[in-house]
């Protein structure tokens, strides 16, 4: 605002004087002064400020070893994630350029004088050298610094034990599985050349621990330790390796003439110039210079795992709760190696990294040779698709024409009455035999017109069940009666099915029917010869139990009184007294047996009593024979009841209770009889073994279809529920309107 005020100012007075226009330019630029200090306030007040935490990386080597440009690459790459505002230290103890101990010592009091007013939060010891200084200098560089481990090797501490502040990882050497790798590629191998420096002590370790991990081996191959020449004999004798040789490098920083190497960039590539052998190595930065490979260790996961470790530790866990465990190896190999000395690529241990692979031309463009092929084949294969496509809808054609005239041939020749409907619920043919029976011609049935011939008291139930079928495109099956041609209505069976096309859609039904009249006949006398038959056999047991009771009965019941008499009578002898009393038991059984046998045959209590007294009476005595207990319990039976009804149902309680104590195992049962104004019903059930219903009614047992028969004469029905070892119930029902039938 006072800027433009200021340029108003100026035009009013006419643009002329440098006061005014000097005045200008100051106000502007005072303005963006003004803007870029909010700027950077705002920026202050977003950026919050890290908090700072120290980290000493402590290398062996300099940065001439490519193993600590790779740990120290993925150790930043690490520590770069870390929440806090890292103050990175690095440092080098030189241990093989400088690896006198009056220099190393001069070393180590330099590092400890120059932190020691600046002590790091995390010191992170790469290789073993650093491991034990940081072991022995624990008071110089704070009792209580946690350190990590990297890269190193347990063995070369040389006794040194590490305390709590100590975690990480050591690195393993594993000379059986790359001695095991080499074999396997080269399966002739009968020498073994383990190369490696004999001087300085780290070389003289890694010899040390590939000669006792390769121990067992020994009888297997002849092993050569070359480490302790100087580095010219050494390569003489590499460059004159008897046939079916392989040579095992471990590391050589110092010959035996005192020259110092750096492996990756001297001694390694000397070696594997030298060697008429393909050379197998143990670290990942030594494949690729022209070594074969082998069971290796990774210095950039070591690398990323002290890292990750330090920033754990700087966000406050304890070193002594993270355990120290050891690196794991993986097999590594360069391809150009093995392309170099014969070795087939495929004989790599499984999930192998194979490095510097060259793709073949297949490989380099096999997307767009595999493109131009399937291009091809697709245009061709349209083409001879588009002809199958052609001939194949004519020779279904064909074929669909023939099919339909076979199946008008033979739906119009066939017994049956045939019928097809649309998806649309609509009937679209009818064959011959239907409309002969019908005698209406095809134009008045289609669609919804064959209705009109359904008896007036079926249509509905028809039209229900055609209707629910369909709309579950499900299977039905009915009954009703069809008007014939000359006016006769005839019970038919219509059963229908869906229908589907090709592609499995629903296109309608088709079903068939069959005149049932003759068989419903049928049914309905042989229903007339089966009750006349079971009122042929009650009239005889009616007879039978009249006879038994009213004289065999009476004269049984005659002479257990005058036996009675007999034995109350004066005698000479207690051996006829006993006689005399067990005819006098044995009479009495007898007329007891013959008396409930006649109640079975025929219960006058039924008669005389009703339905009710007669089942109590029934289950009573039943139970006191069979020695079980039954609980009867009955309610709202109608009074007085039919006669035909009453005896059906007492019948199906004897038939039941008899097959309950014969099968079910259990000795309590339950009886229960009630009736409602329309119905009478009866259920006797057990808790029983139980039994397959379905096996049962298969074999047609004469119990089951006595009570069947019996109930269906009288439009009852029967019902059994059984399951195995929960029970059994039979459920009688009887309409009370039967009853009168039955008597009409």
């Amino acid at each position: 605002m006072k800027f433009a005020n200021a340029t108003k100012l100026h035009r009013k007075s006419g643009g002329n004087g440098p006061r005014r226009q000097c005045g200008k330019w100051g106000l502007a630029t005072l303005g963006l002064v003004l803007a870029a200090c909010c700027l950077l306030a705002q920026s202050n007040n977003a950026t919050p400020v890290k908090e700072v935490r120290r980290v000493l990386i402590l290398h062996s080597l300099g940065f001439s070893s490519p193993a600590s440009i790779a740990v120290d690459e993925q150790i930043r790459a690490a520590l770069d994630k870390s929440p806090y505002q890292i103050e990175l230290y690095s440092e080098s103890m030189q241990s093989i350029l400088f690896s006198d101990p009056a220099s190393q010592e001069e070393l180590r009091q330099g590092y400890i004088l120059k932190y020691l007013d600046r002590r790091p939060d995390v010191v992170i010891a790469v290789s073993s050298k650093p491991i034990k200084f940081m072991a022995e200098s624990r008071e110089e560089f704070g009792p209580n610094t946690p350190v990590v481990i990297c890269a190193g090797i347990e063995d070369q501490l040389e006794g040194v034990k590490l305390d709590s502040r100590f975690t990480g990882a050591w690195r393993t050497m594993d000379a059986a599985k790359t001695l095991e790798a080499a074999v396997q590629l080269q399966p002739g191998t009968r020498h073994v050349f383990v190369v490696g420096g004999g001087v300085y002590p780290y070389d003289k370790m890694l010899v040390a621990i590939a000669r006792e991990q390769l121990h067992s081996y020994e009888s297997r191959f002849a092993f050569t330790y070359l480490a302790n020449p100087e580095m010219p004999t050494l390569l003489e004798q590499l460059r004159r390796l008897p046939e079916h040789s392989i040579v095992l490098y471990t590391a050589i920083s110092q010959d035996a003439a005192g020259t110092r190497f750096i492996d990756e960039t001297q001694s390694l590539p000397l070696v594997v110039g030298a060697a008429n052998a393909p050379v197998f190595v143990m670290e990942d930065t030594f494949v690729g210079q022209g070594t074969v490979g082998g069971n290796v260790t990774l210095y950039e996961d070591e690398g990323r795992a002290a890292g990750e470790l330090a920033v754990r530790i700087l966000n406050g866990e304890k070193p002594q709760n993270i355990p120290i465990v050891n690196d794991a190896n993986v097999y590594m190999f360069d391809w150009r190696a093995l392309q170099r000395w014969g070795l087939n690529e495929k004989r790599v241990p499984p999930g192998s990294i194979v490095l510097n692979r060259v793709p073949s031309v297949w490989d380099a463009y096999r997307k767009y040779i595999l493109g131009a092929i399937f291009v091809v084949f697709a245009e061709t294969l349209l083409v001879f698709a588009l002809l199958w496509q052609r001939a194949r809808r004519r020779e279904v054609e064909r074929s669909l024409r023939e099919s339909e005239e076979r199946f008008r041939l033979v739906a119009d020749t066939a017994p049956a009455l045939i019928w097809m409907s649309g998806s649309d619920k609509k009937c679209t043919f009818f064959n011959q035999g239907w409309l002969n029976f019908t005698g209406r011609p095809i134009d008045l049935e289609l669609g919804d017109g064959w209705a009109e011939g359904v008896h007036a008291e079926d249509l509905q139930r028809c039209l229900g069940t055609y209707t629910q079928a369909f709309d579950r495109r499900e299977q039905f099956r009915m009954e009703y009666r069809l008007r014939r041609h000359d006016g006769e209505y005839r019970w038919v069976l219509d059963i229908g099915v869906p229908r589907l096309n090709d592609e499995g859609s629903f296109v309608g039904y088709i079903g068939s029917c069959v005149d049932l009249t003759d068989r419903k006949l049928a049914e309905t006398a042989l229903a007339s010869v089966s009750r006349r038959m079971i009122e042929a056999q009650e009239q005889e047991r009616t007879r039978i139990a009249r006879e038994l009771h009213d004289d065999v009965g009476q004269r049984l019941a005659l002479f257990s009184i005058n036996l009675t008499q007999l034995h109350q009578g004066p005698t000479n002898s207690a051996e006829i007294r006993s006689r005399a009393e067990g005819l006098r038991n044995q009479i009495s059984d007898i007329a007891t047996d013959i008396q409930g046998l006649s109640h079975r045959l025929h219960s006058s209590k039924l008669e005389y009593l009703g339905l009710a007294t007669a089942m109590r009476s029934f289950c009573q005595e039943f139970g006191e024979q069979q020695k079980v207990e039954i609980d009867f319990e009955t309610h709202d039976l109608p009074s007085p009841l039919s006669s035909d009804i009453a005896l059906c149902l007492f019948r199906v309680l004897q038939e039941a209770l008899h097959n309950s104590a014969k099968y079910s195992g259990v000795r309590h049962f339950e009886v229960r009889s009630w009736g409602t104004p329309s119905e009478v019903h009866l259920t006797v059930s057990d808790l029983g073994s139980g039994f397959d219903v379905d096996l049962a009614k298969a074999g047609r047992g004469l119990g089951l279809i006595s009570m069947d028969e019996r109930l269906k004469i009288l439009k009852g029905t029967l019902s059994i529920k059984s399951q195995l070892k929960r029970g059994t119930t039979v459920h009688a029902f009887v309409p009370l309107s039967a009853g009168s039938d039955s008597s009409a």
